[in-house]
């Protein structure tokens, strides 16, 4: 299978890209040790891409599965720094944002283009916790809908259980005295 989706089951691909702030950024779900989001979207400041990152957002902040499993997202476009920058800005955005200005990422992930030709794709990637992409959701016109498809596969997924406290103390256990 090509195209995107002949990723599922496949080592997530690594990638270093300029984020919105300028500085290098190095993508490599496999070392995340967490569930990773990457997202491919068309062009900051349109309104279909706006609403897929501003979903996202809020999804962060308030959507319980996203918090339960520490989930790391990822959005990437084609933009220059500064307009992926201003983007970032306007948004509120507290996730990364990277620059595929080359089109290294799209060629790795195999993300081409939407609407016949006209657009470039809208992709999402769920991505588990040891690096393998496990769904793809594709579609340039559906923006918000790429959220509810990671929150429905953020539901398969085993509930984490609680972290273990590092060096934390451990109570000895007073063996009873045999009674004379």
């Amino acid at each position: 299978m090509s195209g995107p989706k002949g990723l599922v089951g496949q080592a997530a691909p690594a990638v270093t890209l300029a984020s919105a702030t300028g500085e290098q950024f190095e993508l490599d779900p496999a070392t995340a040790g967490r569930p990773t989001i990457i997202f491919f979207f068309p062009a900051a400041g349109t309104y279909g891409c706006t609403k897929e990152v501003c979903s996202f957002r809020d999804a962060l902040s308030s959507n319980e599965l996203y918090k339960a499993h520490n989930v790391q997202i990822v959005g990437i476009s084609g933009d220059a720094v500064a307009k992926q920058k201003a983007f970032v800005d306007a948004q509120g955005l507290s996730y990364p944002m990277l620059c595929d200005t080359e089109g290294e990422a799209r060629k790795k992930y195999q993300v081409g283009k939407g609407l016949l030709g006209l657009s470039e794709a809208r992709v999402t990637f769920c991505v588990d916790k040891e690096g393998v992409v496990r769904n793809v959701f594709d579609s340039v016109l559906q923006f918000t809908a790429h959220e509810k498809a990671v929150t429905k596969w953020l539901a398969t997924l085993p509930k984490p259980g609680p972290a273990a406290e590092p060096d934390a103390p451990v109570e000895p256990v007073e063996e009873p005295t045999p009674a004379a």
